[in-house]
């Protein structure tokens, strides 16, 4: 890529974290273009859609979870481990604007970020079900929606809130055996 268009995808990013910090997922494109001083056809040039630029604001601290996640794999707990993560997950989701609307709405494909924490979150989930604290049958996409549900339901509230309600959720609402 030449050094002008790096350059120009660069300031784009930077406008639209901006931009979707202020007013979310649906942050208007056209502003994201003029703040970045460069016209709506190379915004469009460099993304193709609006998932596109949410997933390139949003990637660098998608990665971070990630390797969030394989350092949790080395906990001796492995279903306090899943747990771990999947509240920082709810954590970040719920206090990082937009993020929720883009992990929930964007089209689906293998190096989504949505796709990314799937597969991050695997080996928590496998090594939790293998040891019989998670049940062999839940899959890591449907924790993954679950958390951004929680997320999307507090949203620009409280990490706190975000934290206890996956907490619950993982936890259920039965007391605990004796």
């Amino acid at each position: 890529m030449r050094a002008d268009a790096q350059r120009n995808r660069a300031l784009l990013v930077k406008a639209a974290s901006a931009a979707i910090a202020r007013d979310g997922a649906y942050a208007s494109l056209e502003e994201i273009a003029r703040a970045a001083g460069v016209g709506s056809a190379t915004l469009h040039r460099h993304f193709p859609s609006r998932w596109a630029l949410l997933e390139a604001v949003f990637h660098d601290r998608i990665e971070a979870l990630c390797a969030r996640a394989g350092e949790l794999a080395a906990e001796p707990d492995a279903r306090e481990a899943l747990t771990t993560w999947l509240c920082e997950l709810a954590v970040y989701s719920a206090t990082t604007r937009g993020l929720v609307t883009s992990l929930l709405k964007a089209p689906q494909h293998s190096n989504s970020c949505s796709a990314m924490l799937v597969a991050a979150g695997e080996p928590l989930r496998r090594r939790a079900a293998d040891e019989g604290s998670v049940s062999p049958d839940v899959a890591m996409a449907d924790l993954v929606t679950l958390v951004n549900a929680v997320a999307l339901a507090v949203e620009s509230a409280s990490a706190t809130e975000a934290e206890r309600l996956v907490r619950l959720a993982l936890r259920g609402i039965s007391p605990p055996r004796r």
